[in-house]
């Protein structure tokens, strides 16, 4: 389980950001980082913790990470706490990821900036330019960490943003094992990072950089899965080409390779070395006339097609000048997903066709301009703002939200929409959330008859006080404070969630 970030209005009763404690720092720092929990279903359907399994623990902002692949040791993530540039502490804004072949799990450093502060006290420079880039603030941060900890202060300590943004690989399976920082991958704001094995054996990551006006990628190996020795693939994510896509408005689309050298990727442009491409991702995606999306977030793989989904929530800052066949709506208020098929269904291929998949809104308001796939609107349950998306077996699209109730006015929830045939594009909605709550990462067992569903945030815009009616919500047990939960959604018979 992710544990994306805090809310210390939540958690500590009466707070305040300019009377935060030490204490109250380091327990959102331990907050941060991911839970792994090992769990087991009993003879009747029924799914529980298991206390005590040597499988149990805690990865958070103090735990030690190696850091690998081009970026490592590089002089920009060197620290006067970690001069050799290759040790990391901790993880942070977890959002999302995946699961690979081998028994890793994969998880992405997505808003990672808004934990440092002071950028504006920095001497102008490479350094600075990126922290713009990436939204380190300019100033105070809304977190009270840089008062606490030098490294959240980049006047002190100007890399430590840089060591954050990656995408981190863990062994659930051994609770010894040092988590990587995967630096080929890229540093973006990354929401996921799903993985497809190639038909020659290579294998493929798809990743989305959430925000306005950011980019989708790819990562491809050099070398190939190895199904029968697992720890032979354990550097497999550290070689390979990361790719950058670019959408043309003919309905074909490049993916651009990042390579330093390549396509403008100069050291005159600031990109003499391939781990300058990767600490700053973002402007050689740009360098390289890629596609700014409203908001990438989720990408994944049909398992039935093979097509790739990918999930855009939203652009308010799109508008009728800088709107584009892949992007077709001015203030994107609602998101939509395209559907893109690789070239010859070759996930290496390095060229692909897709179109709009679904307009995400009202389909019963003219107004919101909505699409899916060729089905009446008027026929599908309203959505808006598609953040992590899932498949079950049967290649049925589930979608969890983020933003409902500042768009449609209605809580997050869980959408199913079938990816083809008759019923091609119609949406209906399973599960609703409650006041403040985002749902995120849908995960289905493997037969289908359970679906587990984050619920991050619940209550989000209250506040916990002495006065009872500042929350709003007081999820999961009505007693109040909110705490995020982890639900699984099953059938009583047994049978798969939806079908039979």
């Amino acid at each position: 389980m992710n544990n994306e970030y805090t809310n210390p209005e939540l958690m500590f009763k009466n707070w305040s950001l300019a009377s935060q404690t030490k204490e109250q720092t380091d327990v959102e720092l331990n907050a941060h980082g991911l839970s792994i929990v090992e769990i087991k279903r009993d003879s009747n359907g029924e799914w529980h913790y298991i206390q005590g399994s040597q499988y149990n623990r805690r990865i958070t902002a103090f735990t030690p990470m190696t850091v690998t692949g081009p970026a490592a040791g590089n002089d920009l993530l060197k620290t006067s706490a970690d001069p050799t540039g290759r040790s990391v502490m901790g993880t942070l804004n977890n959002c999302s990821g995946g699961r690979t072949p081998w028994g890793t799990v994969l998880t992405g450093e997505e808003n990672f900036h808004q934990y440092f502060a002071n950028r504006n006290a920095m001497p102008d420079g490479p350094v600075k330019a990126n922290h713009t880039r990436y939204g380190v603030p300019s100033g105070a941060s809304g977190y009270a960490w840089s008062r606490h900890y030098d490294r959240f202060d980049v006047a002190k300590e100007p890399n430590e943003p840089l060591r954050f943004g990656w995408v981190v690989e863990f062994d659930p399976y051994d609770p010894t094992s040092t988590p990587k920082k995967r630096t080929a991958l890229g540093r973006v704001k990354h929401e996921a990072a799903t993985i497809q094995i190639a038909s020659n054996g290579r294998v493929v990551a798809y990743t989305g950089d959430d925000e306005r006006f950011q980019y989708a990628y790819k990562f491809v190996t050099n070398g190939a899965y190895n199904h029968f020795d697992r720890k032979a693939n354990d550097g497999l994510l550290d070689d390979g080409t990361l790719y950058v896509a670019k959408f043309n408005a003919d309905g074909t689309g490049q993916w651009i390779p990042l390579v330093a050298g390549q396509s403008g990727l100069t050291a005159a442009n600031g990109y003499g070395t391939q781990a300058q491409v990767l600490i700053d991702t973002r402007g050689a995606a740009t360098t390289v006339g890629a596609t700014p999306m409203d908001r990438p977030e989720d990408m994944e793989v049909n398992p039935v097609n093979g097509k790739v989904y990918l999930a855009l929530t939203n652009n308010t800052q799109r508008n009728d000048t800088n709107k584009d066949a892949a992007n077709p709506r001015a203030n994107n208020r609602y998101g939509h997903i395209l559907e893109i098929t690789e070239d010859n269904g070759d996930h290496t291929s390095t060229s692909f066709f897709w179109e709009v998949f679904m307009l995400c809104g009202d389909g019963r308001n003219a107004g919101h301009g909505t699409f899916f796939a060729g089905y009446d609107p008027a026929q599908v349950s309203m959505i808006a703002n598609p953040d992590n998306i899932t498949f079950d077996s049967k290649g049925n699209l589930w979608i969890s939200t983020d933003g409902q109730p500042g768009t449609l006015n209605i809580n997050d929830g869980v959408f199913a929409v079938p990816t083809d045939g008759d019923e091609r594009g119609r949406v209906r909605q399973l599960f609703s959330a409650v006041p403040g709550g985002e749902v995120a990462s849908l995960v289905f067992n493997p037969d289908d008859t359970t679906m587990f569903v984050s619920v991050q945030h619940p209550g989000e815009g209250g506040k916990w006080t002495d006065n009872a009616s500042d929350l709003i919500s007081t999820f999961p047990d009505g007693r109040g404070p909110n705490r995020p939960s982890v639900l699984t959604i099953s059938r009583a018979t047994g049978s798969p969630v939806v079908g039979s």
